[in-house]
């Protein structure tokens, strides 16, 4: 398991036809009993930013920090696609919303692949409702290969803390640099922690691990890291929930510096 490791937690990935390749496209992160939880993100410093972001950013000030789902496509970044691009990021919002029988602002979005392209919103939609259907405790790792692009192997983390645990997919290759580039990440925990907190644990978490690497110098308009708290083991040290969440992005990043071209260098 991965980010499913923390209870409370399930996911799926499947081929929704994004790709000409036929390969996994669509994945879906989600509470297990389909009620929010505390959620928070960090994204990209690009000043071009992508619909997904910006969905993303409006629906966790909407909820003051509360999410149920995160819905994920590879593919297609539904990147400099102006107000079509928003409303298909809101569409898959609102399609995982009417599944799970909760508000569209209650789902939050991701986008890698293809710059510049429409999404092909009817064929993600449509999906949908099979990828709702499939999550379970075991969709972890269909999860982390939907989301894939360039990606030789699916990214996957799980750390233990004192009576919790984080887990967490990423994707990333190619195209990283400083302040995470095209990267991608959905961590889960089960401590219980308010969106303050978690929003704190993710930017140190962030800082020493995505904001760090390089690979080709381009910075990506969808840099997105999440991180979601069931709140399952109940209260945590806040000082220990730091350490466990930056351990995981520090785990996914060194599956990140896997790829040949990738380099560490010192920013001050």
């Amino acid at each position: 398991m991965s980010v499913t490791a923390a209870p409370g937690f399930v996911a799926a990935g499947l081929a929704a036809g994004i790709k000409v390749s036929g390969a996994p496209d669509l994945a879906l992160v989600a509470t297990e009993d389909g009620l929010p939880v505390a959620a928070a993100g960090v994204f990209t410093r690009n000043k071009m930013t992508a619909a997904p972001v910006i969905t993303s950013r409006a629906h966790l000030d909407a909820t003051a920090g509360r999410a149920v789902a995160v819905i994920l496509n590879s593919g297609n970044a539904n990147a400099a696609t102006g107000q079509q691009g928003i409303d298909d990021a809101e569409a898959m919002c609102a399609a995982v919303a009417s599944e799970l029988g909760v508000d569209p602002t209650q789902v939050l979005v991701c986008s890698t692949g293809l710059i510049g392209i429409p999404m092909p919103i009817e064929v993600i939609t449509a999906a949908i409702p099979t990828v709702v259907a499939q999550r379970s405790v075991e969709g972890g790792p269909q999860a982390a290969t939907a989301i894939m692009t360039t990606d030789t192997v699916a990214k996957q983390v799980v750390v233990s803390g004192d009576g919790f645990v984080v887990g967490g997919m990423a994707k990333g290759a190619a195209m990283l640099s400083p302040n995470m580039a095209t990267m991608l990440a959905v961590l889960t925990t089960d401590a219980a922690a308010t969106p303050e907190q978690l929003k704190a644990a993710l930017i140190l978490g962030v800082a020493d691990s995505f904001n760090a690497l390089d690979v080709d110098g381009c910075t990506s308009t969808n840099d997105t890291v999440l991180l979601l708290a069931s709140g399952r083991a109940g209260p945590v040290d806040p000082a220990a929930l730091d350490v466990a969440v930056a351990q995981a992005c520090a785990s996914l990043l060194h599956r990140c510096v896997l790829t040949p071209k990738a380099r560490r260098r010192s920013y001050g």
